[in-house]
C-alpha cells in the first residue's frame, strides 16, 4: 500500500526580516547596535537559502557609508538554524558554518549563537532581533 505523502510544512523563516537590533559579546565587552539608525539590514529566507544586505541611508555620500552582503545555504532543524555562508563582502568568511538558536514570536525572529573562526581571530556571540516586512 503506497504511504501518503505529508502536506510540506511551511518554514516559518520563509521572507524577508528587518535588523533591528543587534547584539554582538566579545569576552568582556558588549556592543549594542540599533540598525534602525541610518542605515537599513534585511534577511531573506526561501526554503534552502538565505541572503542578507546592509546599507546606510546617506547612499554612500557621508562617514556613515557601508554596504555589506552575504548568503548561503541553511537548514532548520526544531529551532536549531545552521547557516553556511557562501559568499560574503568580508571573503574570508566564506565557507564558514554558524549554529544558532531561532525563534519566532508573531512577527519578531530572535537569532542567537556563536560566530567562531578560529584562523580569524573570531569568536563572539550574536543575539540579532528581526521583524517581519508586511
Amino acid at each position: 500500500m503506497p504511504s501518503e505523502k505529508s502536506p510540506d510544512v511551511k518554514i516559518p523563516l520563509i521572507g524577508t526580516w528587518k535588523l533591528i537590533s543587534g547584539t554582538t559579546i566579545r569576552g568582556a565587552d558588549t556592543i549594542v547596535v540599533d540598525y534602525t539608525v541610518n542605515q537599513s539590514f534585511i534577511k531573506i529566507f526561501n526554503d534552502t537559502h538565505f541572503s542578507f544586505f546592509r546599507h546606510d541611508l546617506s547612499k554612500g555620500q557621508d562617514s556613515t557609508a557601508v554596504f555589506a552582503a552575504g548568503a548561503g545555504t541553511y537548514t532548520l532543524k526544531g529551532n536549531a538554524y545552521t547557516e553556511q555562508l557562501e559568499y560574503f563582502t568580508l571573503r574570508e568568511w566564506e565557507g564558514n558554518q554558524f549554529e544558532f538558536t531561532v525563534s519566532i514570536s508573531q512577527d519578531t525572529l530572535i537569532q542567537t549563537g556563536v560566530e567562531k573562526i578560529p584562523e580569524l581571530g573570531v569568536d563572539q556571540m550574536i543575539i540579532e532581533k528581526y521583524v517581519k516586512v508586511k
